[in-house]
């Protein structure tokens, strides 16, 4: 008799069959369903409507690549010193995910859901909490898009398409006009923090966001990876850092120094 704290809903395997979430997935599943939707189901354990898979996909979509960010180039050196371990590169770019780069979507919806608790939700006064506290808004700006993001009025538009509710999306709207009004800083609001907010809407809660930001991450960081066997730069990367880079390194006294007697001088090697 199997433990029963030991047990599984999402997927088994028998001799002559595959069940993922209570589906067979050669029958039910495979040639029926895209991937996306996949995803959606695996999580939510259930599947999503047109209306939905359109917007979580958009949202994966928004976040699978953005140039040579630091998670693309911590792939592309990994692999540079291990090009027998594509797995090892491709964990390499997903372990940066944090409140810089792509963990953004987790944090804006943590902080949205925060205002969404309170009765009634007040973006002013969650706004207002965060700048005395000296931290900053997540979800609001971008190092590059510093007016608008391209990606955030299509996630809003395709939303509205769906026809589902969206407080979350709503919200994050308010926020940043109320980050504005206090700061008299206009900050675009950035495609992470729009697509953690749809998720949210989406009815997923914020500790599983992140995992579809790294989902869709991993798709980019492939085909980075599929270049760099093409046309390699990781190398030429780093002996130019290498070649450029100032030491800085001088001798200092440490413990186990022996020191020398006044009018020492070293003998020459033979």
């Amino acid at each position: 008799m199997a433990d029963e704290w030991l047990r599984t809903g999402i997927g088994r395997s028998t001799p002559d069959a595959i069940t993922v979430r209570g589906r067979d997935l050669a029958s039910e599943l495979m040639g029926k369903v895209t991937f996306t939707e996949l995803a959606f189901f695996l999580t939510a354990n259930r599947m999503p409507s047109p209306g939905e898979a359109r917007l979580f996909d958009a949202a994966l979509v928004s976040l699978a690549d953005h140039g040579l960010t630091p998670s693309v180039l911590a792939a592309r050196l990994t692999w540079t010193g291990a090009t027998e371990s594509l797995q090892g590169a491709v964990a390499a770019g997903l372990l940066g995910a944090g409140n810089v780069f792509l963990g953004v979507v987790e944090d804006t919806a943590r902080f949205l859901a925060g205002i969404l608790g309170q009765n009634p939700p007040d973006a002013e006064a969650g706004v207002a909490a965060e700048i005395v506290a000296g931290r900053r808004i997540p979800g609001l700006g971008h190092p590059t898009h510093k007016v608008e993001d391209p990606r955030t009025p299509r996630l809003y538009a395709i939303a509205a398409e769906a026809g589902i509710p969206t407080p979350h999306l709503d919200l994050l709207r308010a926020v940043g006009e109320a980050h504005s009004a206090a700061t008299g800083k206009a900050l675009p609001i950035n495609g992470a923090g729009a697509a953690g907010a749809a998720w949210a809407d989406l009815g997923f809660p914020p500790r599983i966001i992140r995992g579809f930001a790294l989902l869709a991450r991993t798709a980019g960081l492939i085909g980075h990876l599929a270049e760099e066997m093409e046309q390699p730069i990781g190398l030429r990367l780093w002996q130019d850092v290498e070649h450029r880079a100032t030491y800085t390194g001088s001798r200092r006294p440490y413990r186990g120094d022996t020191p020398r007697p006044p009018g020492y001088t070293a003998e020459p090697e033979p």
